[in-house]
């Protein structure tokens, strides 16, 4: 299982977060230096004011220079005169090669004059006189430099000094210093920079949520408005060619309908060629074997185009009035002797294809009548959704074909009364018009005995 959000708005959202994450970690090493220097820095301006006495000395009194080290000289301070300097003087880190220049300034500034001073070791001990770690930097307890340096004085010898030196007082304490700094740095970046990502991600994905909801709403209405070009070269590829697409979907759908249409228009001038010569024949039981067979074919190739065009919305959308609809549906059925009771009421108009809606109800209509009497319209409208319920109190449908009498053509032989005609086009018509309105359309046996073909039209677009 990935860890990775299911969105791509997401996805990027962690992965900017942890980069920046990462990076401040990385260079969180700043603040280690930044630390070291300011633990060395009150000891090293102490060295070299005492470095810069012994200078104005060596230069104002050499004959008792000597002397005046000798008494100088301490444990902690200890200093010894040579003839040359220290040849084996290795490569200083970056951080030490600051503190040795820091020295030098410090020294040529209190002396006026160039002075000679290589730094040859710098060491940072705890409390303890053992060398210091990360725990001393940000503790609580004092910590001290170690030097060991030479310096030429006036008289050309070398002056070797190794010196110990405090860090001294100061007015906060480490770890408090590193808690303001977390809180200043650290944790006020951290939250501005989310915001901004936040932000800044959702700018970026927009124009895909738009192309995805776009590619959802071609499958309900594929001669909605193209989609705009804005946005990154990107999505604005994305959208050109989900535009192509879309158009390229319309002329293939178009082509298909013309081609359907062409050949239905041109089997009915046989058909009606053949109409006439059976009615040429003596034998009246062979000339009504021909008429049935020829108005099954009459009824497939209307039907098929029927089906066809159901995919195709060519009329506009509007605001519908459902309990009209469902009023002047059961008008006409009572009048070719099918009565409909009807229950139930919407209380606002439905946004959808008049016509097309007209038909999915009807065909349902008249699928429950054509296996019983008994048929109720019940309309529940609930948040989002507006249900229509066709139920019948026929034979009902085998459970494991509830699902396949919605595809097109399929005809069920035993669960229904086969011989009450029909193509097997009816329910595959209403399930592709509920489609186009972004609805479904389910079918579900009643316990007691016959079925609901529930219709549940999306409102929540309206």
């Amino acid at each position: 299982m990935t860890l990775l959000p299911r969105t791509l708005y997401g996805r990027l959202v962690v992965i900017l977060i942890t980069g920046m994450l990462a990076a401040q970690v990385l260079t969180s090493s700043i603040w280690y230096d930044v630390r070291h220097s300011q633990v060395l820095e009150i000891p090293t301006r102490l060295i070299a004011s005492r470095l810069a006495d012994i200078v104005r000395v060596a230069r104002t009194d050499p004959q008792h220079i000597e002397l005046f080290l000798h008494n100088l000289s301490t444990p902690a301070f200890n200093l010894e005169l040579r003839n040359a300097a220290d040849m084996q003087r290795g490569t200083l880190p970056l951080q030490d090669q600051a503190t040795e220049s820091l020295l030098r300034s410090l020294v040529d500034e209190k002396t006026a004059s160039r002075t000679a001073l290589n730094l040859l070791n710098l060491t940072l001990l705890d409390s303890q006189g053992h060398k210091a770690g990360v725990d001393t930097l940000f503790g609580s307890s004092p910590a001290a430099g170690q030097f060991t340096l030479e310096l030429r004085l006036a008289d050309g010898r070398w002056l070797h000094v190794q010196a110990t030196e405090d860090q001294g007082w100061t007015s906060m304490a480490p770890a408090d210093v590193l808690l303001d700094y977390f809180l200043r740095i650290y944790l006020v970046r951290i939250i501005v920079v989310a915001i901004i990502v936040l932000l800044a991600v959702r700018l970026a994905v927009r124009p895909l949520n738009q192309l995805a909801q776009a590619a959802q709403a071609l499958g309900q209405d594929i001669r909605r408005q193209p989609l705009s070009i804005k946005g990154p070269l990107e999505v604005q590829r994305a959208a050109q060619a989900f535009n192509l697409m879309q158009q390229r979907l319309l002329a293939s759908l178009a082509e298909r309908t013309r081609f359907l249409a062409a050949v239905s228009h041109d089997l009915r001038s046989p058909i009606t060629r053949l109409r006439l010569r059976a009615e040429m024949l003596d034998n009246e039981a062979l000339k009504e074997r021909f008429r049935k067979d020829l108005s099954d074919m009459e009824g497939l190739v209307a039907t098929t185009l029927d089906f066809v065009s159901s995919g195709e919305i060519n009329e506009p959308r509007q605001n519908i009035d459902i309990n009209a609809l469902l009023q002047s549906l059961q008008a006409d059925l009572e009048d070719i002797g099918a009565p409909v009771s009807l229950s139930g009421h919407a209380t606002r108009p439905f946004s959808g294809y008049a016509r097309s809606l007209k038909r999915c109800v009807q065909n349902l209509l008249e699928n429950a009548l054509r296996y019983a009497r008994d048929v109720q319209v019940i309309v529940d409208e609930q948040p989002g959704v507006l249900v229509i319920t066709v139920r019948d109190s026929g034979p009902g449908i085998a459970p494991g074909q509830l699902t396949q009498v919605l595809e097109p053509f399929y005809r069920l032989e035993s669960s229904r009364n086969s011989s009450t005609g029909g193509y097997g086009l009816g329910l595959s018509i209403a399930h592709t018009v509920a489609a186009a309105h972004g609805g479904t359309l389910q079918l579900h046996n009643r316990p007691e005995g016959g079925l609901d073909a529930v219709l549940k039209l999306n409102t929540a677009v309206d």
